[in-house]
């Protein structure tokens, strides 16, 4: 993986989109964060394949136009479309819950002083497509114990903005509104887990979930919450909103796992925008290395 400090630099010195793709560097060292799916305890014969190590970034304008962002809209392209009624700026998150110092904090307060890096991750969506993004974030790890999380802080909640003036697809019932999301504790503190704020060198689109999204790259894209202004720390496992409305299509972990299969379809096949052909589906994302150790004693089907 190749971090770098965007907020360091001048904005005419990040590399452009469109030529991304030529950063073979930057990609070969990216690589080393896929995970080699056969080290994994949970492997099988099905996923024990070697790492996809291909990387190439999805094109900008894919990226900014064909998203899963249910409170702009359903569908794939109404994201894009509607993303001018959100407003992310300003912003407020809150904190809440079992930690020493709760509040309510404008976004800028809320980063300072943290720097943004920049990390290429995989995402894998349940409809089985995927790309690879560049994000832009802060890893939460850096963030969370700025609040002083106590022993009781066994979960993380995120909640997305409620405002179906600014949120279209909120006028419709199609979920129990807020969407709401979350992590266990450990799951939250892994080096892997993004507070992402911008993408391509750039700040996050409103379609892409600004001005704050999670990302935890070995999770089914569903976990990546979007346009987040709550944060609470709990003891028992949040009521997240997929979950709710379907239980036996997503659960609470989320973790990618190509030999639990969807009800409606098939998870061992992936096609990854802008390729016509399908891939492998990879165990934990190809993220297996770093973070199967987080599940050690648990049936991955049960707890899918």
């Amino acid at each position: 993986m190749l971090i770098k400090k965007p907020a360091d630099i001048a904005p005419s010195e990040i590399t452009p989109p469109e030529l991304y793709s030529r950063r073979r560097e930057f990609l070969k060292s990216a690589a080393t964060l896929g995970a080699m799916a056969l080290l994994s305890p949970f492997a099988s014969d099905t996923v024990a394949r070697a790492t996809d190590d291909d990387l190439k970034p999805t094109p900008y304008k894919d990226l900014t136009s064909y998203n899963n962002f249910v409170e702009l809209g359903s569908g794939k392209t109404a994201p894009a479309r509607y993303a001018g009624t959100l407003r992310s700026k300003p912003w407020r998150v809150a904190v809440e819950g079992h930690c020493e110092k709760p509040g309510a904090y404008n976004l800028e307060d809320f980063l300072s002083p943290h720097k943004t890096e920049e990390r290429i991750y995989r995402l894998r969506c349940v409809e089985t497509w995927s790309m690879v993004v560049p994000w832009l974030g802060i890893p939460l790890n850096t963030i969370l114990p700025r609040f002083k999380p106590t022993a009781d802080a066994k979960y993380v909640e995120f909640t997305t903005l409620l405002d179906p003036e600014r949120m279209p697809g909120q006028r419709v019932n199609l979920l129990p509104w807020p969407y709401v999301e979350g992590l266990r504790m450990d799951e939250a503190m892994h080096p892997l887990t993004l507070l992402a704020t911008g993408l391509y060198g750039k700040e996050l689109p409103d379609q892409n979930g600004a001005p704050l999204r999670l990302v935890a790259p070995w999770k089914y894209g569903f976990k990546s919450i979007k346009s987040i202004v709550k944060i609470r720390f709990t003891d028992r496992p949040p009521r997240t909103t997929w979950n709710l409305e379907a239980s036996d299509e997503y659960g609470f972990y989320a973790n990618v796992n190509p030999n639990v299969d969807h009800p409606r379809w098939s998870q061992r096949k992936e096609r990854r925008i802008g390729d016509f052909f399908r891939r492998d589906t990879l165990l934990f994302n190809g993220y297996a290395d770093q973070v199967a150790g987080l599940y050690t004693g648990m049936d991955l089907r049960k707890n899918f």
